[in-house]
């Protein structure tokens, strides 16, 4: 995909599947509901391609359940309460991560997050896996509208003092795609999230990048060669 003719001032990341691996968590919480109602724990192969879309993938992976469906709601509760218990065991960044938020702040870009997960999980997680210094956070109940809805990406442009189109948008789900373009922002189908690489293809993402690594590598060419990104 071509370059952009402009470098950004702010890259905005999705969380689950983009700058964090939560899915062991998210997956250890729902499998509890499962073996207190004496089931076989669900095959994480299964749990793990659903871990972007939280409750509803993991409920609708491990129960075959819609929330539409009677006994979601109850189950989706159980769910909530297991994973708050237990929100940071297993979660970790991505590797690359941590050397590519190196690289943006030594650019002296900002860099912020907008989820679709409630800030009651949001705000002790990221404390706990290292994301403590994002520049603003925007969590799926902070405004009226959760992504594909652009509101979410607008509020963290606001926060940050920038326009949509001097951001980039990154994340590993459609809807994070869908949000980013309506935002009029730059988007960025990461690869190596819970989608994997091939179904992003279908996306019309801007770009589409196999690692955090290639996003860096990215930015520095956007940026013609700032000395500030030099690896």
């Amino acid at each position: 995909m071509s370059l952009p003719t402009t470098p950004p001032r702010a890259i905005l990341f999705d969380l689950d599947g983009t700058l964090a691996d939560t899915a062991p968590d998210l997956a250890a919480a729902v499998n509890l509901l499962r073996t207190a109602r004496g089931l076989a724990p669900t095959d994480y192969a299964l749990l793990r391609p659903t871990a972007s879309a939280g409750a509803r993938g993991m409920i609708g992976a491990a129960f075959g359940l819609k929330p539409q469906d009677e006994g979601f709601v109850a189950l989706r509760d159980g769910f909530f309460d297991n994973y708050q218990a237990a929100i940071a065991v297993h979660s970790s960044l991505f590797d690359g991560v941590p050397e590519l938020l190196a690289g943006i702040e030594q650019a002296g870009l900002a860099w912020g997050i907008v989820t679709n997960k409630p800030a009651r999980f949001t705000d002790p997680l990221l404390p706990r896996i290292g994301l403590q210094h994002a520049g603003c956070v925007v969590s799926g109940d902070t405004t009226a509208h959760a992504k594909p809805h652009p509101a979410p990406l607008l509020e963290a442009a606001s926060r940050l003092g920038l326009a949509p189109e001097q951001c980039w948008y990154v994340g590993d789900d459609l809807r994070d795609i869908q949000a980013g373009s309506a935002a009029g922002m730059r988007t960025v189908a990461c690869g190596w999230g819970y989608c994997g690489p091939h179904e992003p293809l279908a996306w019309n993402a801007d770009h589409l990048l196999a690692s955090p690594l290639n996003l860096l590598e990215l930015l520095r060419q956007s940026l013609a060669g700032d000395a500030e990104l030099a690896a």
